[in-house]
């Protein structure tokens, strides 16, 4: 850094918080500019991409380096101010990158050492004061489903910070368990992927009968696993589910009477067909689509009942993260939990794989001391599955977009819980038992024996639902297309360069932030919005797409322990 200068910030390189050692290029800056920050001029050694970072400061080798106040790595070499810090020079102090061009990103770092504490993270309204970037879109964003707004003129951002929106006369689909839906599915069920073909054709069908689509989900694997039947046991008695048909091969060791048995004990309508028995492909089939009809018009006549904020599970994942879902669509995401929390909404993060170096927040943030010892165990937990399986939750397309470390990644998935009290942490097909923040531990207990936790973020997704959520939000920044089966997909874009170029797959342009075009307490209030609209019927832009993504595989968790929930 050079001389004096008036106390100015030109909004080329962001200080995101006043204890960063690293500013944020909020546009491509070439080798050589001068840009003006905070008074004082940086000359950026090298071409910086729009969202990768320089340092504020020289560094000297192994020095901690911070990012929105928090801790994401330290030095392995000398940096001067104004220098590129990446993948060179800059290494995680848990666990090395994703291995890239066959070499891992930290072996020319020094080894990782004993995991440091960090700072709570800061996510600031409008880090992008000051003159439009160049290169990214400008504009307002058009929500993707039509908005409902039946709480009024001002919209449902218009109600208390409490929660307490008046969300008027949602209605959604009464199940004879208690539960309420916002849809109103017939599952195809294939209990081995022998019998996938089959169930998809079943699927392909006459859809001319009104009361629900049909949708695919199962289980390709022919051998036993305790989380697989209990996630398909979760799906197929969803609120959003009305029924299911189960499609068996016949000689499989998926317990299709359990499963069919928990199915009616919901109340809710099922059938199965075993192709062995029915007699190959086409008879099947034929039967199948007999009973699918059988089904819609069964689940047509579902009772109506009114839906409040309080019956909502809301679930969030991100995926294809780069440096600005740390900025915009992860705090804004945050700031619709606390707002749903409040309201008396069931609201789940995960990913604890993605928020290593962030567990001491989260025990800070615990209901109690006991589930703040277990909500750290967890993220340690990941930590050690993830160093076993030899690299962080971190690919190739998150280090292109700017960030460097498992550390930074995390500060925007940590930011996606918002600011409430963490009621629970609870595991694939655990249903929360009250309204709060919940984590959901993806990571597998004891060693990889199934390989990676989540092998895409489909998986998640789906867990997701398996643990009840009406509604996903999916915040992504370098551009994601998956939506899902079952439940609603809300796809929230971090990056206003990828809203313009992807903008017929996203619900909601949170790249406005970076641009100083809305507030996170505005995006987040849009948030908000969406999913009481998206409750009411209006389709999300994954699901007017057609898009029903899934993925199961195999994984082993042990039971809940009493301190897991608070």
């Amino acid at each position: 850094m050079t001389g004096p200068a008036p106390e100015l910030t030109d909004g080329r390189l962001l200080r995101l918080h006043p204890d960063d050692d690293c500013l944020v290029a909020a546009r491509p800056i070439r080798a050589g500019e001068q840009v003006l920050v905070e008074g004082t001029t940086v000359q950026v050694a090298a071409d910086t991409p729009f969202g990768h970072k320089v340092a504020a400061r020289r560094l000297v080798t192994g020095e901690l380096v911070r990012k929105c106040g928090a801790v994401i790595g330290r030095t392995t070499a000398p940096v001067g101010a104004g220098e590129l810090l990446h993948l060179h020079n800059l290494s995680s102090n848990y666990l090395a990158a994703h291995l890239v061009g066959g070499a891992s990103a930290g072996e020319a770092a020094a080894s990782p050492g004993t995991a440091v504490p960090v700072a709570l993270p800061s996510f600031p309204d409008a880090p992008a004061a000051g003159p439009v970037p160049t290169g990214v879109a400008g504009g307002k964003a058009a929500v993707g489903a039509p908005m409902v707004r039946p709480g009024g003129p001002g919209g449902h951002g218009a109600g208390g910070a409490d929660g307490s929106a008046d969300i008027g006369e949602v209605m959604g689909y009464a199940r004879a368990d208690g539960r309420k839906g916002i849809r109103n599915h017939l599952l195809v069920v294939y209990l081995v992927e022998c019998a996938h073909h089959v169930a998809r054709e079943i699927a392909n069908g006459d859809r001319s009968h009104s009361g629900g689509s049909v949708q695919v989900v199962g289980f390709p694997g022919c051998y036993p696993n305790d989380y697989a039947q209990r996630v398909l046991t979760a799906l197929c008695t969803h609120p959003n589910v009305g029924g299911s048909l189960l499609v068996s091969l016949g000689c499989e060791s998926f317990d299709r009477p359990a499963l069919k048995e928990a199915v009616q004990r919901s109340g809710r309508w099922v059938e199965s067909l075993v192709i062995q028995h029915e007699g190959g492909t086409v008879k099947t089939v034929n039967r199948g689509r007999e009973l699918v009809a059988e089904g819609l018009a069964k689940i047509a006549d579902v009772e109506r009942v009114p839906l409040s904020v309080a019956d909502l599970v809301v679930g969030t994942i991100c995926g294809g993260s780069d440096s600005t879902s740390t900025l915009t669509a992860n705090p804004a995401v945050g700031r619709s939990f606390d707002r749903l929390v409040a309201g008396g909404a069931r609201c789940i993060f995960e990913e604890t794989g993605e928020l290593i170096g962030c567990e001491e927040h989260l025990r800070g943030r615990a209901a109690t001391s006991e589930l703040g010892a277990e909500l750290a165990a967890r993220v340690v937990k990941a930590a050690r599955y993830y160093e076993e399986l030899g690299h962080a939750s971190i690919a190739p397309g998150n280090l292109v977009g700017g960030l460097t470390t498992i550390e930074e990644k995390s500060i925007g998935a940590y930011a996606k819980s918002g600011s409430s009290t963490i009621s629970g942490v609870i595991e694939p097909g655990e249903l929360p038992p009250a309204g709060g923040l919940y984590l959901l531990d993806v990571v597998p207990d004891g060693s990889p024996r199934f390989g990676y936790p989540n092998i895409n973020d489909t998986t998640e997704v789906v867990e997701l639902i398996a643990c009840g959520a009406h509604v996903i939000l999916f915040t992504t920044g370098r551009g994601s297309v998956v939506g899902s089966v079952i439940s609603p997909v809300i796809k929230v874009c971090a990056n206003p360069d990828t809203y313009r170029r992807m903008s017929d797959d996203m619900d909601v342009d949170a790249g406005r932030i970076l641009l100083g075009e809305a507030s996170l307490d505005e995006v987040g209030a849009e948030i908000f919005d969406l999913v009481v609209a998206t409750a009411s019927g209006a389709a999300t832009r994954s699901e007017a797409l057609g898009h029903q993504e899934f993925q199961l595989g195999y994984k082993l968790f042990r039971s809940l322990e009493p301190s897991c929930l608070a």
